[in-house]
């Protein structure tokens, strides 16, 4: 007897509805189904006809799953973004760096990004990822800003080392976005931007229905996942790409890549 295929989306909608019934459905889902099962979310910014389209995505962790990598690399291309923003986390051990680099200068659009926490633990040298960010014709932004589109976007990213709330020069002809790592900083920011972008929540990885999150990490604050209203201007947290340290698994929080329209 030939035993038919079961899909992905049929599997994580049997396992919800059987989600009291069999806990072992639920572990399966978080262990084996949804850690690599991208999702690609759609999110317009501002009322008029957008003008602009980016891809952010973060917090990769790569641990040497390159075909995961690639295939996230594969679903951003496809996406055909204006730019790519990344907001910190490329690996947690300094071995996976030039992998995880090598893959990711497969992005064909220009990528600009910031360092996570990670990266800095890990004690890679940000020299190749300058060069890998450069050679797409994007930047890896060490508190600094970079002007693209004919001027009409003004990209700020933060170090994440340390948060300074210096004011920054905004652009009052273009849109100013902002990357960060951690979440709960945008409460230091003291300017209004169009946009602010962060990660490092990993939207928590396992989120129960109707409750959200069971744990975040530091510096998230209430901005576990998702588009907020800030004094700040719009905040988007992305819960990630990857896992943090051997706790591969996610429920009802699937890796994500935002398309962006603003």
């Amino acid at each position: 007897m030939k035993i038919p295929r079961i899909s992905r989306r049929k599997f994580i909608a049997t396992a919800g509805g059987v989600l009291l019934a069999s806990p072992l459905a639920v572990a399966a889902d978080a262990k084996w189904i949804e850690p690599t099962w991208l999702k690609v979310r759609r999110v317009r910014i501002g009322a008029g006809l957008p003008a602009h389209r980016l891809v952010h995505f973060t917090d990769i962790h790569h641990k040497g799953d390159r075909a995961y990598l690639e295939q996230v690399v594969k679903t951003i291309n496809a996406l055909s973004a204006d730019f790519v923003c990344f907001t910190g986390d490329i690996v947690e051990e300094m071995k996976f760096l030039d992998e995880a680099l090598e893959v990711l200068s497969g992005i064909k659009a220009p990528m600009f990004g910031v360092p996570g926490n990670h990266d800095y633990w890990s004690s890679i040298s940000f020299a190749p990822v300058h060069k890998c960010f450069n050679a797409t014709g994007g930047a890896w932004l060490m508190d600094e800003a970079r002007t693209i589109a004919d001027g009409k976007i003004k990209l700020f990213g933060a170090s994440c080392s340390h948060f300074s709330q210096t004011t920054v020069a905004l652009d009052p002809a273009a849109k100013n976005i902002y990357l960060m790592h951690y979440p709960a900083q945008v409460k230091k920011l003291d300017q209004k931007f169009d946009l602010v972008l962060a990660g490092h929540s990993h939207g928590g990885q396992v989120r129960i229905p109707f409750y959200g999150p069971v744990i975040v990490p530091y510096a998230v604050d209430e901005f576990d996942m998702g588009l907020y209203q800030t004094k700040a201007g719009p905040f988007y947290v992305n819960p990630g790409i990857g896992y943090i340290y051997t706790y591969n698994f996610r429920f009802n929080c699937r890796p994500e890549i935002t398309v962006i329209e603003i």
